[in-house]
């Protein structure tokens, strides 16, 4: 009899929590239709920043080096003293041209007082033809010893002049390659090896450098012989590792020529950098548009699942069944991304909560809302 009770005990037990149990409730997923707006469409390239200007500094007159009047990195602006070279070689041969047109100015005095009396004689019948002829060329080469003596003298001052290395415009020097005391090799041409002392490379403004596609650059080219003003040149930069594009360029060359070898055309942009924030050789995102305001469906970034080398978008149908959508998507716009294709403006996003939505399951509802952020447009 105890057993027996104790078996309807248990057996009335286990009977009610099956009659009790309830279905799961599904779990609840924040929804919302894609914000729609009016959005250029612009393609994203890499590219890497360049000077305007670059120098190597070289010297054009041999010797021994004196001096360098910068440390390296400095800002230097034009006209800036930052190499010196022993003159003293320079100044005495200065010196000896000066000397020459001295001599040759005594010379061209005796040659004329002496052609002046050759001339008296002849007119006098005391002195021949001959004689003011010879007179004549001796004044003649008096001249051109003259002349010779003062492009010598022009010769030696420049020589002398470039004993003093100046920045030939405002910018950041490196570092400098030959210390003081070393002999260096210098040249006015390129005929002969000469010292490399340093290089110069200006800062503001700075070129932007990158490759668009074939496809990209027959699109850009539509768009910018359709837009009209300065907005069709307008390009837009994300330098280092940040996401926003805070700055703007001017695009003023595309090469004429495409790279048969690679498929693309090279393109540069000028970018204001007076702060300095660019330096060359530093990498930048950079964008451009290539089509003309249209509706543009958008969506928070973090519904855009990837899928191998696809995308997905989880949705919500009437009946409150889960549906994945295959997407195109976009650059990023306002913190959102754009969608291409895949989807329509009525349908019903999951904007929180897709941990909980598998395509296929049913799931509950709330309505929320997607905002657009223009700071990170």
């Amino acid at each position: 009899m105890a057993s027996g009770g104790a078996w309807f005990l248990y057996s009335h037990d286990g009977g009610d929590s099956v009659a009790n149990a309830r279905p799961v409730p599904p779990h609840e997923v924040t929804i919302s239709r894609p914000l729609v707006r009016d959005l250029d469409t612009r393609l994203g390239f890499l590219g890497q920043f360049s000077a305007v200007d670059q120098v190597e500094l070289r010297a054009q007159v041999g010797g021994t080096l004196t001096g360098v009047h910068f440390r390296d990195g400095d800002i230097v602006h034009k006209g800036d003293l930052l190499f010196t070279i022993d003159p003293v070689p320079y100044e005495i041969r200065l010196a000896q041209a000066t000397a020459l047109r001295r001599t040759a100015e005594a010379r061209l005095v005796l040659a004329k007082q002496e052609l002046a009396r050759a001339r008296e004689l002849e007119r006098n019948d005391a002195g021949t033809t001959q004689n003011v002829e010879q007179r004549t060329s001796e004044l003649n080469a008096a001249q051109a010893a003259l002349d010779d003596a003062a492009a010598q003298i022009r010769d030696a001052r420049f020589d002398l002049d470039r004993c003093r290395i100046t920045a030939p415009f405002t910018g950041r020097i490196g570092r400098h390659l030959v210390s003081t005391g070393n002999l260096i090799a210098g040249s006015r041409g390129a005929t002969s090896p000469t010292t490399l002392l340093a290089t110069l490379v200006s800062l503001d403004p700075v070129y932007l450098d990158f490759d668009m596609s074939e496809a990209d650059f027959q699109s850009f080219s539509q768009y910018r012989g359709d837009a009209k003003g300065p907005i069709a040149n307008r390009v837009e930069l994300a330098a280092g590792n940040s996401t926003t594009y805070t700055r703007q360029g001017t695009l003023d060359f595309v090469d004429n020529v495409l790279d048969r070898s690679s498929g693309t055309i090279h393109a540069r942009a000028t970018v204001s950098n007076a702060d300095l924030r660019f330096t060359p050789g530093e990498f930048s995102r950079v964008r451009l548009a290539v089509a003309h305001p249209a509706p543009t469906l958008l969506v928070p970034d973090a519904s855009v699942l990837p899928d191998q080398s696809e995308y997905l978008v989880m949705t919500v149908s009437t009946d409150g069944t889960v549906v994945a959508k295959h997407v195109e998507v976009g650059e990023i716009r306002g913190g959102l991304r754009v969608i291409r294709s895949g989807l329509s403006r009525d349908d019903r996003v999951i904007v929180d909560g897709l941990p909980f939505a598998a395509p296929g399951t049913k799931v509950a509802t709330r309505d929320g809302a997607i905002r657009y952020e223009p700071k990170q447009n």
